[in-house]
């Protein structure tokens, strides 16, 4: 008897649709894409999946898709999750919540990749804002297990717990978010590291470099094999809190961007792609940092995928 595969339906066509569509499909989810034209959505597919096969064990096969048009798609069989990446644009956005609410049946869950808009908001008056939630991802969407569920004040507990379930049947590492709170979880996390981490350059205590290799080779390289709340049990709450007496005192609670972010930005420095922030990068150099970059990530992902 021929396997009926549950479906996922992901909305949008740029690089956030096609790293979240690779994760479904190499879990071997039925995976349809839905965009502006027909075009963006054919290719989305086709990229998708061709980014799923590097992923993929060679036993596994290729497993079927779809591609279809965002206003006019009406055919909800075997979907169990809807996911938006389109533009983050609140009224965009909006606007198309407005329209799953009305067309997709009210039993299946839809969620947001947004990252800044929150779900109480989107969701607002609307009938069926219960099965809505933010579903987060980090960048590459297809490598970074994490994916981050979070409830607006509307959303439904259980049906929260059910979709964390969905991803982790397809290989991620969700967590469920239980307040809609600015940057869910562990945005809030990364910009605490990255207030403190810009408050030392600003005050010429280490350079840029200094940093990133702090963090790699420290707690960063720890990181990847305990979260911080295990590796103190590990180490030890007392030793923590001792070492916490003295140095939270003196640890940054700015509430404005760093004055060395600022500058640069003011500059026209915004990273790679102006080619020049805290370094200068050459389109060669660009390459070279993001190609490794690339490797190092698939090299811990098939790691944690045994965890």
């Amino acid at each position: 008897m021929e396997q009926v595969l549950e479906k996922i339906i992901v909305i949008g066509t740029g690089t956030m649709a096609v790293g979240i569509g690779a994760g479904f499909i190499d879990a071997g989810f039925e995976v349809v894409f839905l965009g502006r034209t027909m075009d963006k959505a054919a290719k989305v597919l086709v990229d998708s999946q061709a980014l799923a096969l590097k992923l993929s064990t060679p036993a596994q096969k290729t497993v079927p898709g779809g591609a279809g048009l965002i206003d006019s798609w009406s055919d909800w069989t075997r979907v169990v999750w809807v996911i938006e990446t389109i533009a983050e644009d609140f009224g965009l956005k909006r606007t198309l919540f407005e329209s799953l609410d009305k067309r997709v049946p009210a039993h299946i869950p839809i969620g947001s990749n947004s990252s800044g808009f929150p779900m109480t908001k989107m969701a607002e008056g609307l009938a069926t804002n219960r099965r809505m939630f933010n579903a987060h991802y980090f960048r590459p969407a297809h490598l970074v297990p994490l994916g981050e569920v979070a409830r607006g004040v509307a959303a439904d507990a259980a049906l929260g717990e059910q979709v964390c379930e969905l991803y982790r049947r397809a290989g991620k590492k969700p967590v469920l978010v239980r307040k809609d709170i600015p940057g869910f979880l562990a945005n809030r996390i990364q910009h605490a590291l990255m207030r403190e981490a810009m408050a030392l350059i600003d005050s010429g205590i280490a350079t840029p470099e200094d940093v990133d290799t702090a963090v790699r080779y420290s707690f960063g390289f720890r990181y990847a094999a305990a979260g911080p709340v295990l590796q103190k049990e590990i180490s030890g709450w007392d030793s923590m809190a001792m070492a916490a007496a003295e140095i939270y005192p003196s640890l940054s609670n700015t509430t404005k961007l760093a004055d060395c972010v600022r500058t640069n930005i003011d500059a026209g420095k915004t990273g790679m792609k102006a080619g020049e922030g805290f370094i200068k990068w050459s389109s060669e150099e660009v390459a070279a940092a993001r190609e490794a970059y690339e490797v190092r990530l698939k090299a811990a992902f098939d790691v944690l995928k045994l965890a």
